[in-house]
């Protein structure tokens, strides 16, 4: 079978068996169009011939050896330069995927177990300290109703570890303000619940209260077309770049020196409760995560057992 149409075969069957979402859809896609370019590329330079596809079934352990050098050592993207060892696993998570399909699919081709991941260094995480946040939080005018929006955005982000993509596309009536917690639609269709602290459940009555729109998104903005030139509920959507912008202009007014987005907040949330003694499989359901070992990348900085151990028995602390 012929690459190109092995990989629309297999983007079909994404969408239509495994029920992934269009996002998720739409990556694979753009690792596999990245890889059968680069495949194309190199075939046509190492036999000296235009090709313009080619057979999956040829696609061997040195081929995939050959992309990795490519990806490690050569390719640079225009905006971000080289890509980070967790990027490039992204492209071979793709391929294992699409060699198992294959697989399935009674095709002779490169088993899947093959490809081996790149191992990856500890991931440094940036999060917020309780004096941070509160500085961010400080910053914040909350005069008009945009100021209130803000404040409200940014305590809904830090009680319940919201990803910004979650956030904006939530709804005033998925909300349950009675309960302080509602349902959410995560990464890969997974449900969780989330819970709304105290504080985020005041500034949002707050902002409900200064509302008098029609509109249902949770938060909306107040800029760019009115109700007169046919705005919709999409259109009066706040959206994620929005939300970065804001975040970006708090985080200067709070004279926080490291870039910071709605992302750190998501991070700060985790950390704040695994510092205070929250069990980690709790932070995982929370934060949505499928696999355990994904929430462990906040166990080197919240690890207070290990903390009360070098304070009793350090002889530096005596």
């Amino acid at each position: 079978m012929k690459l190109k149409e092995a990989a629309l075969r297999f983007l079909e069957y994404c969408e239509l068996d495994r029920s992934l979402s269009i996002k998720t859809v739409r990556m694979y896609g753009y690792y596999l169009q990245f890889f059968q370019n680069w495949l194309l590329k190199y075939k046509t330079l190492k036999l000296k011939q235009e090709t313009a596809d080619y057979d999956v079934e040829k696609i061997d352990e040195n081929t995939i050896r050959e992309f990795r050098l490519y990806l490690s050592h050569q390719y640079k993207n225009k905006f971000k330069g080289e890509l980070k060892r967790q990027t490039q696993n992204y492209f071979l998570v793709a391929l294992r995927s699409f060699f198992r399909y294959l697989i399935r699919q009674k095709i002779n081709t490169i088993s899947p177990e093959m490809i081996e991941l790149g191992k990856q260094r500890d991931r440094y995480i940036k999060y917020l300290r309780e004096e941070e946040l509160e500085r961010l939080f400080k910053a914040i005018e909350t005069k008009d109703i945009i100021g209130v929006r803000d404040k409200a955005i940014l305590e809904v982000l830090f009680s319940t570890g919201l990803r910004v993509s979650e956030l904006v596309g939530l709804n005033r009536e998925q909300v349950n303000m009675d309960a302080g917690e509602f349902g959410v639609i995560g990464k890969g269709g997974k449900a969780r619940v989330v819970f709304l602290s105290k504080r985020a459940k005041e500034w949002l009555v707050k902002y409900f209260k200064m509302r008098n729109d029609p509109y249902r998104p949770l938060f909306i903005r107040y800029s760019g077309p009115k109700a007169k030139d046919g705005l919709t509920d999409e259109k009066s959507r706040l959206s994620a770049r929005s939300i970065e912008r804001l975040i970006e202009k708090y985080r200067k007014k709070a004279g926080i020196l490291f870039r910071i987005g709605p992302h750190i907040l998501r991070h700060s949330f985790a950390t704040d409760l695994l510092q205070r003694g929250a069990d980690i499989r709790s932070v995982q359901d929370m934060l949505g995560h499928k696999n355990i070992s994904t929430t462990q990348i906040y166990t080197h900085v919240t690890n207070i057992r290990l903390r009360e151990v070098h304070e009793k028995y350090h002889s530096g602390n005596k």
